[in-house]
């Protein structure tokens, strides 16, 4: 098989996306005019933040689909089990569906062992899961996840980041993913510090997700006039809970305010 050649304007360089459509080999769309017509709704921006004693995850909760908010209070974060959990970007419909089928996987584990899996196993097989999705994801149907959980071994939150092949990277301080994942990272990374409080964690997660609605389109900010808020979850030694709406319309309104009076 010989290699491809590109003349020096077309060549992709380290892209490997654009390697596969210039070679050819991406997958053709099914027959009539489904590039135009199924606009597939997309999940936006999440991130997960390590503190102290544990992890905290967060997701907004727009989705678009092109131009258009496609939904308005789709769930981006969820329990992968008791201590563990994992956020969702990318097509929002094979995303969910891989979540599911992860959850059902780890309780179908430990109901068979009479344990549940070690952090690390679980890691993988969401990695394995993302790596069998790459044919999908050639085609534009893409789903990058983080995922997160409280290692007993360890006494300690970790965090799992992804890339599209299914490559597992951990983290040590936070993680981010989806179009505004840019920009919330920069706000997570002026607001880390090491050994963090829980409730320094939560509104740094609330500021990022904030600046990232601020700057990117496909990122829905707090609504206020409807009460919505991201999805918020804590991840410590006991358990994943997810954190009530109630709380964070105060901390919101908290964190508005400040910004009010530095901008006045």
């Amino acid at each position: 098989m010989n290699l491809p050649l590109f003349d020096p304007h077309e060549d992709p360089g380290p892209d490997f996306a654009a390697l596969v459509r210039l070679s050819g080999a991406r997958p053709e769309p099914p027959p009539g005019t489904f590039d135009d017509a199924a606009v597939v709704p997309h999940g936006t921006t999440c991130v997960a933040i390590r503190y102290a004693d544990g992890v905290v995850m967060a997701g907004d909760r727009r989705a678009t689909a092109g131009n258009f908010i496609s939904h308005r209070t789709i769930e981006k974060v969820f329990p992968a089990d008791r201590h563990s959990g994992v956020a969702i970007a990318g097509a929002a419909g094979p995303a969910m569906e891989m979540v599911h089928l992860f959850q059902l996987q780890l309780e179908h584990y430990e109901k068979v062992e009479g344990a549940p899996v070690s952090l690390e196993g679980k890691a993988n097989q969401l990695s394995q899961m993302v790596r069998n999705h790459l044919p999908a994801a050639m085609t534009g149907l893409g789903v990058v996840p983080i995922f997160a959980g409280y290692d007993h071994a360890r006494g300690a939150g970790r965090l799992f980041q992804y890339d599209v092949t299914g490559g597992r990277y951990e983290e040590h301080d936070h993680a981010s993913t989806g179009s505004g994942s840019m920009h919330a990272t920069t706000v997570i990374k002026l607001g880390w510090r090491q050994s963090m409080s829980e409730d320094d964690a939560l509104e740094l997660s609330l500021r990022a997700l904030l600046e990232a609605a601020d700057e990117d389109s496909a990122t829905g900010g707090p609504d206020l006039l409807r009460g919505i808020y991201p999805v918020v979850a804590r991840i410590d030694a006991r358990g994943f809970t997810r954190v009530a709406d109630d709380d964070l319309a105060q901390r919101y309104e908290q964190i508005l305010e400040q910004l009010r009076e530095v901008r006045s």
